[in-house]
């Protein structure tokens, strides 16, 4: 490789810039740098509009995604023709590490539920650095096993709870762990609701509807305001 492809190598290896980046201080940290460079250097952004189906459950796995920000749900279609949805992804979070290395296809549907940029590598790359470089494979397996404990631990929160402990935990997660505020404006439907946390709609939509007359949240349309946090907390632990 002669000088002139070095520097452009480097040129595009600023594509791994972002200082809050998992996944390149993984990557720098456990991967020699004229590799790192060279996988930064064939990263893709790519941006999706709300609604906009990212990857569609049984299409074949063909890359390594990572939430530069935005939200995306994954979801599922069952047997039955029920969807579910798995759980919510927010930045920094690899929404592929729980399908890519099980099988060929995707085995749920990523769909951003608000405008999200995607940092998209080859998977057979990340997999090939994975199998060369162990600590580097040891720090994906650990993110992957911690996303999946994470999932069954809201999974078993979430059906250890009655109905309105469920809505709750719910709003406290949008609040707390996605826009770090008590005002937001929801981005999903009651219907998503309904299948995030395995409820009918019509339930989503009174208990809500609960919530805003005994004053522990302020509804405006879309926009959800908890003016009650400390009760909205109990019926969550307690509910």
């Amino acid at each position: 490789m002669n000088e002139i492809q070095v520097q452009e190598l480097k040129h595009k290896a600023e594509n791994c810039n972002c200082e809050e980046c998992v996944l390149k201080h993984l990557i720098f940290n456990y991967v020699p740098e004229e590799e790192s460079d060279i996988l930064c250097s064939v990263k893709r952004e790519r941006s999706f509009k709300k609604g906009e189906v990212i990857v569609r459950q049984n299409e074949p796995i063909v890359d390594f995604f990572y939430i530069k920000s935005g939200i995306v749900k994954l979801s599922k279609v069952t047997e039955s023709k029920r969807n579910h949805i798995i759980t919510i992804a927010k930045p920094h979070d690899y929404i592929s590490l729980l399908t890519v290395f099980h099988g060929k296809n995707y085995a749920y549907s990523m769909t951003a539920i608000e405008y999200t940029e995607i940092c998209v590598f080859p998977l057979n790359l990340i997999v090939d650095l994975a199998m060369r470089h162990g600590n580097f494979g040891i720090g994906l397996l650990k993110k992957s096993s911690k996303t999946a404990d994470d999932i069954i631990d809201h999974f078993i929160q979430n059906n250890s709870r009655n109905l309105r402990g469920r809505i709750a935990m719910t709003m406290l997660d949008f609040s707390l762990n996605i826009y770090k505020s008590h005002i937001f404006e929801l981005p999903v439907s009651r219907k998503e609701i309904a299948e995030l946390i395995g409820m009918t709609t019509e339930n989503v939509i009174r208990i809500l509807s609960e919530f805003r007359k005994e004053k522990i949240i302020k509804i405006n349309g879309k926009e959800i305001e908890i003016i009650d946090f400390d009760r909205l907390k109990m019926i969550s632990d307690h509910g």
